[in-house]
């Protein structure tokens, strides 16, 4: 449309970022950030590894640059420069690194200090800087050159200067420098010399007496000897530092001192000063000497059975007295006098297998270690194989795939066990529950057959059942549904014998006498067995020869249930 204005959007891109700058404290950095986009990106400054910047001394120039002023050795960083799109999270962003440098400065200078001759001095310089300082001493002006008696330690930041004397007497300057820059520092050494003082020992000998003593003799000073109130012997190995050295004093009268515990095979430097109450006399010449060599001391030894016809010997090397090149080893049947050997091993085998041994003998082992000067003491051990033959024979092996199935077989044998016993237990439990209810139902349907409902006698039936010939009244006519009994069409149904109705006539004879009609009595026989009697509400004319008043009619009937 014509008149319309486009608008064109463009993300954020920085032009100009950040430089590597390397500056020195105090200073000021300027770090760049020119970005461009539409709509015109916002810039931020952040630090890489996610400390604050800070806002003392901190300043954001025009659109984007960062101006620190007044740099410090924390200034120091990668600093990010980001160009955020207005509402958006599109950003474009750049880097640079900002090194702050900070010359050497001392923490701590050399003071100057006053030593009486043959002591020791010490100067001390520590210095601090980014980056951290280098250390150099100075003597007079020129570069220090250390010796036996001049040592520097710490990073050259400790200067020792053991037995001084009268050429030490200088000044001693520390130099510290780094890419920043350099400062140094200066001490004096006087030397205290008194008048009188003695002077050094003279014919300093030492002799070797044995792999751990020597021997240490000397004359008296020529000058000044009558103030001298003792000795001192200085012993260093030659191959230590100054500071590892020792003293021993020695009185006045005495010229020769024996050094003991020292070390087989080492070099040993000595010298002697003579002591006065106003200070020391300068250091005698030295003289060094060797220990003599020793053999090597005896190893600790220690045998293994393998099986019937091998043993192991191990061993540790002793670290007393000389060192050991290597070891011996011998053996033989205790009652051979004869030994199998020596077989040589290296220094550094500590074990060895002795094989083809005869199981049913003692031996004897002995091992021992040598060196250039001779073989040292054995260490001796016996060993017997007779122990593991029986072992061997009495505990044969066994089968073990055989032992693991059967231990299988008992394992599932015993699962099943009692999971069988288990169920049957259960099985048990439910036999013993149903049973019982079982009984209980049982129980109450006989109950409820013997059981008689308590009516008045006028309306009890003159119907009864008669339970092995004891008479119970029937029940009620509710009971029997309405309907009575016909004792004649039951006669005609089941005729009786002339033997059964007498035996029948007697057995209601006799109960009739016992119990009276209107009692009721309950039989513990069986149910099968009932018998059904129906009464005559009007009886017949008493018969003088029936054993009982209450015999039924001639006419009456009777029948048997089962």
């Amino acid at each position: 449309v014509a008149g319309s204005h486009s608008t064109v959007y463009k993300d954020p891109m920085i032009l100009v970022g950040p430089e590597n700058l390397t500056l020195t404290v105090h200073q000021t950095a300027v770090l760049e950030c020119i970005a461009t986009g539409n709509p015109r990106p916002i810039v931020s400054w952040s630090r890489l590894d996610g400390r604050p910047i800070g806002v003392e001394g901190i300043q954001v120039l025009g659109t984007g640059n960062l101006m620190i002023s007044d740099l410090t050795v924390q200034h120091s960083g990668i600093y990010v420069c980001a160009a955020n799109k207005p509402g958006t999270r599109v950003r474009r962003t750049a880097q640079g690194s900002l090194v702050v440098q900070a010359p050497a400065e001392f923490v701590q200078h050399p003071q100057s200090i006053s030593r009486p001759v043959g002591t020791t001095a010490i100067f001390t310089c520590v210095a601090q800087g980014e980056p951290p300082p280098q250390i150099t001493w100075l003597r007079n002006g020129q570069i220090l050159e250390t010796s036996d008696h001049i040592k520097l330690k710490n990073n050259n930041s400790t200067l020792s200067i053991y037995g001084i004397n009268q050429a030490d007497e200088a000044i001693y300057q520390c130099l510290a420098e780094n890419s920043a820059g350099s400062t140094q520092a200066s001490a004096r050494l006087t030397v205290l010399w008194a008048d009188g003082l003695p002077s050094p020992p003279q014919s300093v000998r030492a002799e070797t007496v044995s792999a751990t003593t020597i021997q240490v003799s000397w004359e008296k000073p020529l000058q000044n000897t009558k103030e001298i109130i003792g000795y001192v012997l200085h012993i260093r190995k030659a191959a230590d530092p100054v500071e590892m050295e020792y003293q021993e004093a020695v009185s006045k009268s005495t010229f020769q001192q024996l050094v003991t515990d020292l070390e087989p095979s080492t070099s040993y430097s000595f010298y002697i000063k003579a002591y006065t109450s106003r200070g020391a006399s300068k250091a005698s010449e030295v003289t060094v000497v060797s220990t003599l060599g020793e053999v090597p001391a005896m190893p600790s030894l220690f045998i293994k059975v393998i099986n019937s016809t091998t043993v192991q010997a191990t061993w540790e090397p002793s670290i007393k007295l000389g060192q050991h090149e290597g070891f011996k080893l011998y053996y033989r049947k205790v009652h051979l006098s004869q030994y199998t050997g020596p077989v040589l091993l290296a220094s550094n085998i500590t074990a060895y297998n002795i094989t083809h041994l005869d199981a049913s003998v003692v031996y004897e082992v002995k091992l021992l270690a040598y060196n250039q000067h001779g073989d040292g003491n054995s260490t001796v051990r016996f060993v017997s194989l007779r122990e593991t033959v029986e072992r061997t024979v009495l505990n044969p092996p066994c089968d073990c795939m055989k032992d693991e199935q059967n231990n299988k077989t008992s394992t599932t044998g015993i699962i099943i066990g009692i999971h069988i016993g288990v169920t049957c237990i259960i099985f048990c439990i439910l036999f013993l529950m149903f049973g019982y209810r079982g009984r209980l139902l049982m129980c109450k349907n006989v109950q409820e057959q013997l059981s008689t409902p308590q009516i008045p006698r006028s309306q009890r039936s003159a119907t009864g059942l008669v339970l092995n010939g004891a008479t119970r009244r029937d029940r009620d006519d509710r009971d029997l549904n309405g309907k009575q009994l016909d004792m004649n069409e039951l006669e005609r149904l089941f005729p009786a014998s002339p033997s059964q109705e007498q035996q029948e006539k007697g057995i209601t004879s006799a109960h009739s006498l016992s119990a009276p009609h209107d009692e009721t009595q309950i039989s513990t026989l069986p149910l099968d067995e009932f018998s059904i009697i129906e009464e005559q509400p009007d009886p017949l004319p008493k018969n003088p020869h029936a054993t009982s008043p209450a015999a039924p009619a001639p006419n009456q009937g009777s029948a048997n249930e089962g």
